[in-house]
Protein backbone atom coordinates (compact mmCIF):
# COMPACT_ATOMS: atom_id res chain seq x y z
CA UNK A 1 0.00 0.00 0.00
CA UNK A 2 2.79 2.41 0.88
CA UNK A 3 4.65 1.75 -2.38
CA UNK A 4 1.42 2.22 -4.36
CA UNK A 5 0.77 5.57 -2.71
CA UNK A 6 4.29 6.72 -3.48
CA UNK A 7 3.92 5.72 -7.14
CA UNK A 8 0.71 7.72 -7.35
CA UNK A 9 2.38 10.76 -5.81
CA UNK A 10 5.33 10.41 -8.18
CA UNK A 11 3.11 10.28 -11.26
CA UNK A 12 1.24 13.36 -10.10
CA UNK A 13 4.43 15.19 -9.18
CA UNK A 14 5.99 14.60 -12.60
CA UNK A 15 2.97 16.14 -14.26
CA UNK A 16 3.41 19.46 -12.46
CA UNK A 17 4.94 21.92 -14.92
CA UNK A 18 5.36 24.94 -12.65
CA UNK A 19 8.69 25.35 -10.91
CA UNK A 20 8.40 23.79 -7.49
CA UNK A 21 9.49 25.98 -4.60
CA UNK A 22 12.37 24.79 -2.47
CA UNK A 23 11.44 24.16 1.17
CA UNK A 24 13.70 24.91 4.12
CA UNK A 25 12.28 23.85 7.49
CA UNK A 26 14.12 25.04 10.61
CA UNK A 27 12.86 22.82 13.43
CA UNK A 28 14.25 23.91 16.80
CA UNK A 29 14.17 21.65 19.83
CA UNK A 30 12.57 22.85 23.10
CA UNK A 31 12.44 26.51 22.05
CA UNK A 32 9.79 28.38 24.03
CA UNK A 33 7.15 30.73 22.59
CA UNK A 34 8.98 33.88 23.70
CA UNK A 35 12.55 32.57 23.43
CA UNK A 36 13.18 34.71 20.35
CA UNK A 37 13.35 38.49 20.11
CA UNK A 38 10.52 38.84 17.61
CA UNK A 39 8.18 37.17 20.11
CA UNK A 40 9.19 39.46 22.94
CA UNK A 41 12.42 38.34 24.59
CA UNK A 42 14.56 41.24 25.75
CA UNK A 43 17.41 38.97 26.84
CA UNK A 44 17.92 36.39 24.09
CA UNK A 45 19.23 37.77 20.78
CA UNK A 46 17.99 36.38 17.48
CA UNK A 47 18.66 38.97 14.74
CA UNK A 48 18.55 36.53 11.83
CA UNK A 49 15.25 34.94 12.84
CA UNK A 50 13.92 38.43 13.55
CA UNK A 51 14.83 39.37 9.99
CA UNK A 52 12.99 36.28 8.77
CA UNK A 53 9.89 37.40 10.67
CA UNK A 54 10.12 40.84 9.06
CA UNK A 55 10.36 39.26 5.62
CA UNK A 56 7.64 36.67 6.20
CA UNK A 57 4.48 35.95 8.18
CA UNK A 58 4.39 35.47 11.94
CA UNK A 59 1.82 33.12 13.46
CA UNK A 60 0.61 33.89 16.97
CA UNK A 61 -1.45 30.72 17.52
CA UNK A 62 0.82 27.96 16.25
CA UNK A 63 0.98 24.64 18.06
CA UNK A 64 3.07 21.51 18.32
CA UNK A 65 1.06 18.29 18.33
CA UNK A 66 2.54 17.18 21.64
CA UNK A 67 4.36 18.70 24.62
CA UNK A 68 7.60 16.79 24.05
CA UNK A 69 9.96 15.78 21.27
CA UNK A 70 9.26 12.41 19.66
CA UNK A 71 5.46 12.56 19.36
CA UNK A 72 5.62 16.10 18.02
CA UNK A 73 8.04 14.95 15.32
CA UNK A 74 6.04 11.81 14.51
CA UNK A 75 2.94 13.92 13.92
CA UNK A 76 4.88 16.40 11.79
CA UNK A 77 6.40 13.75 9.55
CA UNK A 78 3.29 11.59 9.18
CA UNK A 79 0.70 14.36 9.08
CA UNK A 80 -1.28 12.29 11.61
CA UNK A 81 -2.32 12.82 15.21
CA UNK A 82 -0.80 10.59 17.90
CA UNK A 83 -3.54 7.93 18.11
CA UNK A 84 -2.89 7.05 14.45
CA UNK A 85 0.76 6.10 14.98
CA UNK A 86 1.02 5.47 18.72
CA UNK A 87 4.02 7.70 19.43
CA UNK A 88 2.70 9.50 22.49
CA UNK A 89 5.79 10.45 24.46
CA UNK A 90 9.56 9.99 24.72
CA UNK A 91 10.74 6.53 25.80
CA UNK A 92 8.41 4.73 28.20
CA UNK A 93 5.02 6.10 29.24
CA UNK A 94 5.29 5.13 32.91
CA UNK A 95 7.87 7.71 33.87
CA UNK A 96 8.17 8.95 37.44
CA UNK A 97 7.81 6.93 40.64
CA UNK A 98 5.23 4.15 40.47
CA UNK A 99 3.83 4.85 43.95
CA UNK A 100 2.45 8.19 42.69
CA UNK A 101 0.85 6.88 39.47
CA UNK A 102 -2.85 6.11 39.91
CA UNK A 103 -3.20 4.52 36.45
CA UNK A 104 -1.31 2.18 34.17
CA UNK A 105 -0.56 4.42 31.17
CA UNK A 106 -0.98 3.42 27.54
CA UNK A 107 2.11 1.70 26.19
CA UNK A 108 4.19 3.97 24.01
CA UNK A 109 5.65 3.35 20.55
CA UNK A 110 9.13 4.82 20.21
CA UNK A 111 9.57 4.75 16.42
CA UNK A 112 7.45 5.94 13.51
CA UNK A 113 6.47 2.75 11.70
CA UNK A 114 7.60 2.28 8.11
CA UNK A 115 4.03 1.85 6.88
CA UNK A 116 3.40 5.58 7.18
CA UNK A 117 4.13 7.68 4.11
CA UNK A 118 6.11 10.60 5.45
CA UNK A 119 6.24 14.17 4.28
CA UNK A 120 9.77 13.51 3.01
CA UNK A 121 8.69 10.47 1.01
CA UNK A 122 5.90 12.41 -0.65
CA UNK A 123 8.17 15.31 -1.56
CA UNK A 124 10.91 12.96 -2.78
CA UNK A 125 8.45 11.10 -5.00
CA UNK A 126 7.44 14.45 -6.49
CA UNK A 127 11.01 15.23 -7.53
CA UNK A 128 12.53 16.84 -4.45
CA UNK A 129 16.01 16.10 -3.12
CA UNK A 130 15.53 15.62 0.61
CA UNK A 131 17.90 16.06 3.55
CA UNK A 132 17.55 15.65 7.30
CA UNK A 133 20.25 17.42 9.27
CA UNK A 134 20.28 17.02 13.03
CA UNK A 135 17.83 15.36 15.36
CA UNK A 136 15.63 12.57 13.98
CA UNK A 137 14.36 10.72 17.08
CA UNK A 138 11.87 8.55 15.16
CA UNK A 139 14.02 5.49 14.49
CA UNK A 140 17.53 4.55 13.55
CA UNK A 141 17.86 6.24 10.16
CA UNK A 142 15.77 8.92 8.39
CA UNK A 143 16.91 7.63 4.99
CA UNK A 144 14.46 4.76 5.50
CA UNK A 145 11.66 7.34 5.70
CA UNK A 146 12.21 9.38 2.55
CA UNK A 147 15.40 11.36 3.10
CA UNK A 148 18.21 11.15 0.56
CA UNK A 149 20.71 12.62 2.99
CA UNK A 150 21.09 12.11 6.73
CA UNK A 151 23.55 14.15 8.74
CA UNK A 152 23.73 13.36 12.47
CA UNK A 153 20.27 11.82 12.73
CA UNK A 154 19.54 8.66 14.69
CA UNK A 155 17.20 7.54 17.48
CA UNK A 156 18.85 9.95 19.92
CA UNK A 157 16.72 12.65 21.47
CA UNK A 158 19.65 14.79 22.61
CA UNK A 159 23.30 15.18 21.61
CA UNK A 160 25.31 12.04 22.24
CA UNK A 161 28.80 11.65 23.60
CA UNK A 162 30.29 14.99 24.58
CA UNK A 163 27.15 16.93 23.81
CA UNK A 164 27.44 20.02 21.62
CA UNK A 165 31.24 20.20 21.70
CA UNK A 166 33.42 17.88 19.65
CA UNK A 167 34.75 15.25 19.60
CA UNK A 168 31.56 13.49 18.59
CA UNK A 169 30.46 10.66 16.35
CA UNK A 170 27.21 10.93 14.43
CA UNK A 171 26.03 9.29 11.21
CA UNK A 172 27.92 11.05 8.41
CA UNK A 173 29.30 13.55 10.89
CA UNK A 174 32.45 12.54 12.74
CA UNK A 175 34.74 15.08 14.35
CA UNK A 176 37.54 13.72 16.50
CA UNK A 177 39.33 16.96 17.26
CA UNK A 178 38.12 19.36 19.94
CA UNK A 179 36.73 22.80 19.27
CA UNK A 180 33.81 22.31 16.89
CA UNK A 181 30.30 23.30 17.97
CA UNK A 182 27.51 21.01 16.74
CA UNK A 183 25.01 23.76 15.92
CA UNK A 184 27.58 25.55 13.76
CA UNK A 185 28.50 22.35 11.94
CA UNK A 186 24.90 21.48 11.12
CA UNK A 187 24.44 24.93 9.64
CA UNK A 188 27.56 24.45 7.53
CA UNK A 189 26.35 21.07 6.28
CA UNK A 190 23.00 22.64 5.38
CA UNK A 191 24.77 25.28 3.29
CA UNK A 192 26.78 22.60 1.49
CA UNK A 193 23.61 20.68 0.70
CA UNK A 194 21.97 23.77 -0.80
CA UNK A 195 25.02 24.57 -2.91
CA UNK A 196 25.19 21.01 -4.20
CA UNK A 197 21.49 20.88 -5.10
CA UNK A 198 20.88 24.46 -6.21
CA UNK A 199 19.63 23.34 -9.61
CA UNK A 200 16.99 20.95 -8.23
CA UNK A 201 13.97 21.43 -5.99
CA UNK A 202 15.03 20.50 -2.47
CA UNK A 203 13.54 19.92 0.96
CA UNK A 204 15.98 20.76 3.74
CA UNK A 205 14.89 19.67 7.22
CA UNK A 206 17.39 21.42 9.47
CA UNK A 207 16.30 19.90 12.77
CA UNK A 208 18.69 21.27 15.35
CA UNK A 209 19.44 19.44 18.58
CA UNK A 210 19.61 22.93 20.04
CA UNK A 211 18.31 24.13 22.37
CA UNK A 212 17.69 20.77 24.07
CA UNK A 213 19.69 19.83 27.16
CA UNK A 214 22.55 19.58 27.97
CA UNK A 215 22.77 23.36 28.26
CA UNK A 216 26.15 23.93 26.63
CA UNK A 217 27.05 27.20 25.00
CA UNK A 218 30.20 28.42 23.37
CA UNK A 219 32.21 29.89 26.27
CA UNK A 220 32.46 33.32 24.68
CA UNK A 221 28.70 33.55 24.18
CA UNK A 222 27.98 32.44 27.72
CA UNK A 223 30.33 35.16 28.95
CA UNK A 224 28.52 37.70 26.79
CA UNK A 225 25.14 36.97 28.33
CA UNK A 226 26.48 36.81 31.85
CA UNK A 227 27.07 40.55 31.46
CA UNK A 228 23.44 41.20 30.49
CA UNK A 229 20.63 41.96 32.91
CA UNK A 230 18.00 39.18 33.09
CA UNK A 231 14.59 40.19 31.78
CA UNK A 232 11.19 38.57 32.22
CA UNK A 233 12.48 35.27 33.55
CA UNK A 234 15.03 34.93 30.76
CA UNK A 235 18.33 34.74 32.60
CA UNK A 236 20.28 31.58 31.73
CA UNK A 237 23.45 32.80 30.00
CA UNK A 238 24.44 29.41 28.59
CA UNK A 239 20.96 28.87 27.16
CA UNK A 240 21.07 32.35 25.63
CA UNK A 241 24.36 31.47 23.98
CA UNK A 242 22.81 28.31 22.53
CA UNK A 243 19.97 30.37 21.10
CA UNK A 244 22.41 32.81 19.50
CA UNK A 245 24.34 29.95 17.87
CA UNK A 246 21.07 28.53 16.56
CA UNK A 247 20.25 31.94 15.14
CA UNK A 248 23.69 32.26 13.55
CA UNK A 249 23.25 28.92 11.77
CA UNK A 250 19.97 30.14 10.31
CA UNK A 251 21.66 33.34 9.23
CA UNK A 252 24.28 31.31 7.38
CA UNK A 253 21.65 29.27 5.53
CA UNK A 254 19.62 32.37 4.65
CA UNK A 255 22.76 34.04 3.32
CA UNK A 256 23.48 30.98 1.16
CA UNK A 257 19.98 31.09 -0.33
CA UNK A 258 20.43 34.75 -1.20
CA UNK A 259 23.94 34.26 -2.58
CA UNK A 260 22.72 31.50 -4.90
CA UNK A 261 19.65 33.55 -5.90
CA UNK A 262 17.34 30.86 -4.54
CA UNK A 263 15.66 33.06 -1.99
CA UNK A 264 12.74 34.10 -4.21
CA UNK A 265 11.72 30.49 -4.86
CA UNK A 266 12.17 29.06 -1.39
CA UNK A 267 9.59 28.56 1.34
CA UNK A 268 11.28 29.03 4.71
CA UNK A 269 9.70 27.82 7.96
CA UNK A 270 10.90 28.45 11.51
CA UNK A 271 9.17 26.35 14.19
CA UNK A 272 9.73 24.53 17.50
CA UNK A 273 8.75 21.02 18.56
CA UNK A 274 7.42 21.85 22.04
CA UNK A 275 7.54 24.46 24.79
CA UNK A 276 10.59 25.66 26.62
CA UNK A 277 12.24 23.65 29.42
CA UNK A 278 10.78 25.03 32.64
CA UNK A 279 14.02 24.70 34.59
CA UNK A 280 15.95 26.65 31.96
CA UNK A 281 13.70 29.37 30.55
CA UNK A 282 10.43 31.13 31.23
CA UNK A 283 7.41 30.62 28.99
CA UNK A 284 5.56 33.59 30.51
CA UNK A 285 2.93 34.83 29.89
CA UNK A 286 2.01 31.24 29.08
CA UNK A 287 1.30 28.73 31.82
CA UNK A 288 3.38 25.57 32.03
CA UNK A 289 6.36 24.34 30.05
CA UNK A 290 7.69 21.39 28.08
CA UNK A 291 5.78 18.25 29.04
CA UNK A 292 2.43 19.94 29.76
CA UNK A 293 -0.74 20.52 27.76
CA UNK A 294 -1.00 24.07 29.06
CA UNK A 295 -0.04 26.67 26.45
CA UNK A 296 3.55 26.84 27.66
CA UNK A 297 4.07 23.24 26.60
CA UNK A 298 2.53 23.34 23.14
CA UNK A 299 2.30 26.91 21.76
CA UNK A 300 5.28 27.66 19.51
CA UNK A 301 6.93 30.50 17.62
CA UNK A 302 6.25 30.12 13.90
CA UNK A 303 7.38 32.15 10.91
CA UNK A 304 6.73 31.27 7.27
CA UNK A 305 8.34 33.19 4.44
CA UNK A 306 7.17 32.48 0.91
CA UNK A 307 8.21 35.29 -1.43
CA UNK A 308 5.39 36.42 -3.66
CA UNK A 309 2.82 34.76 -1.40
CA UNK A 310 3.29 35.87 2.20
CA UNK A 311 3.18 39.58 2.97
CA UNK A 312 6.35 40.83 4.61
CA UNK A 313 5.88 41.66 8.26
CA UNK A 314 2.37 40.23 8.43
CA UNK A 315 0.79 38.46 11.40
CA UNK A 316 -1.70 35.59 11.30
CA UNK A 317 -3.88 34.66 14.27
CA UNK A 318 -5.53 31.60 12.76
CA UNK A 319 -4.67 28.50 14.85
CA UNK A 320 -2.38 26.03 13.03
CA UNK A 321 -0.73 22.84 14.27
CA UNK A 322 2.11 20.47 13.38
CA UNK A 323 0.02 18.09 11.24
CA UNK A 324 -0.83 21.03 8.95
CA UNK A 325 2.63 21.32 7.41
CA UNK A 326 2.35 18.13 5.36
CA UNK A 327 -0.75 19.17 3.36
CA UNK A 328 0.54 22.75 3.19
CA UNK A 329 3.78 21.67 1.53
CA UNK A 330 1.88 19.40 -0.83
CA UNK A 331 -0.32 22.27 -1.99
CA UNK A 332 2.63 24.63 -2.28
CA UNK A 333 4.50 22.07 -4.41
CA UNK A 334 1.47 21.40 -6.62
CA UNK A 335 1.13 17.79 -5.44
CA UNK A 336 -2.38 16.42 -5.55
CA UNK A 337 -3.19 14.23 -2.59
CA UNK A 338 -3.95 10.59 -3.44
CA UNK A 339 -7.34 9.54 -2.11
CA UNK A 340 -5.79 6.80 0.02
CA UNK A 341 -3.26 9.11 1.68
CA UNK A 342 -4.80 9.96 5.02
CA UNK A 343 -3.76 13.22 6.67
CA UNK A 344 -5.25 14.83 9.76
CA UNK A 345 -4.09 18.37 9.10
CA UNK A 346 -5.29 21.19 6.87
CA UNK A 347 -3.29 23.15 4.35
CA UNK A 348 -2.88 26.69 5.60
CA UNK A 349 -1.84 28.06 2.20
CA UNK A 350 -4.99 30.27 2.33
CA UNK A 351 -3.52 31.92 5.44
CA UNK A 352 -0.17 32.42 3.74
CA UNK A 353 -1.95 34.26 0.94
CA UNK A 354 -4.19 36.24 3.30
CA UNK A 355 -3.34 36.54 7.00
CA UNK A 356 -7.00 37.09 7.85
CA UNK A 357 -8.18 33.87 6.18
CA UNK A 358 -10.05 31.25 8.19
CA UNK A 359 -9.49 27.53 7.69
CA UNK A 360 -12.94 26.65 9.01
CA UNK A 361 -11.42 24.04 11.25
CA UNK A 362 -13.60 22.21 13.76
CA UNK A 363 -10.93 21.86 16.46
CA UNK A 364 -7.33 21.16 17.38
CA UNK A 365 -6.57 18.05 19.46
CA UNK A 366 -3.90 16.70 21.78
CA UNK A 367 -3.78 13.20 23.30
CA UNK A 368 -1.15 12.36 25.91
CA UNK A 369 -2.04 9.14 27.79
CA UNK A 370 1.30 9.02 29.61
CA UNK A 371 3.14 10.26 32.68
CA UNK A 372 6.05 12.69 32.74
CA UNK A 373 7.96 13.17 35.96
CA UNK A 374 8.49 16.66 37.31
CA UNK A 375 11.86 18.37 37.15
CA UNK A 376 11.23 21.37 39.39
CA UNK A 377 9.77 21.56 42.90
CA UNK A 378 6.67 23.35 41.62
CA UNK A 379 5.79 20.40 39.38
CA UNK A 380 5.48 17.95 42.24
CA UNK A 381 5.81 14.30 41.22
CA UNK A 382 4.70 14.94 37.64
CA UNK A 383 4.71 17.66 35.04
CA UNK A 384 1.64 15.96 33.70
CA UNK A 385 -0.44 12.91 34.41
CA UNK A 386 -2.28 11.26 31.47
CA UNK A 387 -4.36 13.95 29.78
CA UNK A 388 -5.95 15.27 26.60
CA UNK A 389 -6.86 18.69 25.28
CA UNK A 390 -9.00 20.35 22.63
CA UNK A 391 -9.15 23.88 21.28
CA UNK A 392 -12.32 25.16 19.59
CA UNK A 393 -12.16 28.82 18.61
CA UNK A 394 -10.98 30.74 21.66
CA UNK A 395 -11.97 27.92 24.01
CA UNK A 396 -9.68 25.22 25.34
CA UNK A 397 -10.55 22.19 27.47
CA UNK A 398 -8.09 19.89 29.25
CA UNK A 399 -9.14 16.51 30.63
CA UNK A 400 -7.02 14.66 33.19
CA UNK A 401 -7.66 10.92 33.04
CA UNK A 402 -6.71 10.00 36.61
CA UNK A 403 -9.82 11.62 38.06
CA UNK A 404 -11.75 12.92 35.06
CA UNK A 405 -11.11 16.54 36.04
CA UNK A 406 -11.92 19.11 33.35
CA UNK A 407 -10.33 22.53 33.01
CA UNK A 408 -11.89 25.12 30.71
CA UNK A 409 -10.19 28.32 29.56
CA UNK A 410 -10.98 31.21 27.25
CA UNK A 411 -7.61 31.86 25.62
CA UNK A 412 -8.63 35.21 24.18
CA UNK A 413 -9.36 36.59 27.64
CA UNK A 414 -7.03 34.37 29.67
CA UNK A 415 -3.94 33.39 27.71
CA UNK A 416 -2.18 32.43 30.94
CA UNK A 417 -4.88 29.85 31.76
CA UNK A 418 -5.32 31.13 35.28
CA UNK A 419 -9.11 31.06 35.45
CA UNK A 420 -10.67 27.60 35.16
CA UNK A 421 -14.27 28.17 33.98
CA UNK A 422 -15.40 24.52 34.00
CA UNK A 423 -17.54 24.92 37.13
CA UNK A 424 -18.97 28.30 36.08
CA UNK A 425 -19.70 27.23 32.50
CA UNK A 426 -20.57 23.51 32.65
CA UNK A 427 -22.49 23.60 29.36
CA UNK A 428 -19.46 24.94 27.46
CA UNK A 429 -17.22 22.36 29.14
CA UNK A 430 -19.67 19.61 28.21
CA UNK A 431 -19.82 20.86 24.62
CA UNK A 432 -16.03 20.76 24.17
CA UNK A 433 -15.78 17.43 25.97
CA UNK A 434 -18.36 15.93 23.63
CA UNK A 435 -16.28 17.07 20.65
CA UNK A 436 -13.20 15.54 22.24
CA UNK A 437 -14.97 12.23 22.82
CA UNK A 438 -16.21 12.20 19.23
CA UNK A 439 -12.68 12.70 17.92
CA UNK A 440 -11.33 10.12 20.33
CA UNK A 441 -13.78 7.57 19.01
CA UNK A 442 -12.97 8.40 15.39
CA UNK A 443 -9.22 8.02 15.91
CA UNK A 444 -9.53 5.08 18.32
CA UNK A 445 -7.52 7.02 20.86
CA UNK A 446 -6.76 4.79 23.87
CA UNK A 447 -7.51 6.11 27.34
CA UNK A 448 -5.84 4.57 30.41
CA UNK A 449 -8.36 3.14 32.87
CA UNK A 450 -6.49 0.29 34.57
CA UNK A 451 -5.64 1.03 38.21
CA UNK A 452 -1.97 0.87 39.10
CA UNK A 453 -1.50 -1.79 41.82
CA UNK A 454 1.70 -0.10 42.94
CA UNK A 455 0.00 3.22 43.64
CA UNK A 456 0.28 4.34 47.27
CA UNK A 457 -2.27 7.01 48.23
CA UNK A 458 -0.38 7.66 51.46
CA UNK A 459 2.94 8.34 49.77
CA UNK A 460 4.25 11.88 50.10
CA UNK A 461 6.32 13.47 47.40
CA UNK A 462 9.61 14.96 48.61
CA UNK A 463 11.38 17.08 45.97
CA UNK A 464 14.98 16.21 45.34
CA UNK A 465 17.42 18.89 46.44
CA UNK A 466 20.20 19.36 43.91
CA UNK A 467 23.51 20.52 45.29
Amino acid sequence: MKKLLLLVVMSIGLSVKAAKPNIVFYFIDDLGWTDVSFMGSKYYETPHVDQLSREGMKFMDAYACAPNCAPSRACLMSGLYGPRHGVYTVANSDRGQAKFRKLVPIKNTTELAGRFVTMAETLKSAGYVTASMGKWHLGDDPTTQGFDVNIAGKHWGSPSGGGYHSPYNYPNLVTEEKGEYLTDRLGQEACKFIEKNKDKPFFLYLTHYAVHTPIQSKPELKAKYQKKTPVGGHKNAAYAGMIESMDDSIGAVQATLKKLKLDDNTIVVFFSDNGGHGAVTSNAPLRGSKGMLYEGGIREPLVVKWPGVTKAGSTCREPVIGVDFYPTFMEAAGIKRPKKLKLDGLSFVPCLKDASASLGREALYWHFPAYLQGYTARHGAFRTTPAAAIRVGDWKLIEFFEDGELELYNLKEDLSEGNNLAAKMPDKAKELHASMLKWRKATKAPVPTEKNPRYDPKAKYIPRVRK
